[in-house]
């Protein structure tokens, strides 16, 4: 049985969950003070008729934004002619967690995906996983701002220039994964090797919420999905 936290009268809980919900205030106005500085940054000009291939053939990054005045990047990696469940457990993870756009779009903000490999060979693993969001390959596109780093990025439209505003990664990209956000409220967190947890807390060093027998673990919920070598 694993280790679980001290028992307490429920008066010396509330005072102790005082205490954190000081920290937790203090930290979400943290958070709103770095959104406010993110919002002040300048920005960089990138070439808005770069094309990239997508359900439509090639097109334009000015004509992703698909009318609105920002465009929300996830540029998603890919492992060149492997199979499905050898594809980025992390990118697998991010994407799968954002299906829907509709509240972007309502604040003028389209959201794309970006991906490393050829069209033809992701178009059909999007459709295996069920995902709407348009996505385009980069795969043989260079162009500063716009292809070279892998995570987040947005961009703003000025008539017909488009200017990038911000980019995160690693560990930024988890804005797109809330089942870390609400798996830090839990007494067992994460369950990773990195994270500090009392002594003898369940830790798992090969963190196979990502992946599991085989694949990545969304790929489970997928019609079709078998166990690899099958």
């Amino acid at each position: 049985m694993a280790p679980v936290p001290a028992i307490v009268d429920r008066q010396t809980w509330l005072r102790e969950r005082a205490a954190l919900l000081a920290r937790e205030k203090a930290h979400t106005r943290e958070h709103s003070a770095i959104a406010a500085a993110r919002r002040r940054l300048p920005m960089t000009e990138v070439d808005a008729s770069v094309r990239m291939v997508g359900e439509h053939g090639p097109t334009r990054v000015l004509d992703m934004f698909e009318g609105r005045d920002q465009l929300l990047v996830y540029k998603h990696m890919w492992h060149l002619d492997r199979p499905f469940e050898d594809q980025c457990r992390g990118c697998t993870a991010a994407v799968w967690n954002f299906h829907d756009a509709t509240y972007l779009h309502a604040r003028g903000v389209t959201f794309a995906v970006w991906c490393e490999g050829p069209y033809e060979q992701f178009a059909p693993f999007r459709d295996f996983m069920g995902y709407t969001h348009p996505w385009y390959s980069r795969h043989g596109v260079h162009s500063a701002g716009l292809t070279e780093e892998n995570g987040i990025c947005v961009y703003l439209r000025v008539e017909d220039r488009v200017f990038q505003t911000y980019e995160t990664d690693g560990r930024g990209c988890e804005v797109m994964m809330p089942a870390l956000q609400m798996l830090d409220m839990t007494v067992y967190g994460r369950q990773e090797d990195w994270e500090d947890s009392p002594a003898g807390w369940p830790q798992d060093p090969i963190q196979s919420w990502f992946r599991r027998d085989g694949r990545p673990i969304p790929q489970w919920t997928r019609p079709g999905a078998t166990p690899v070598g099958q």
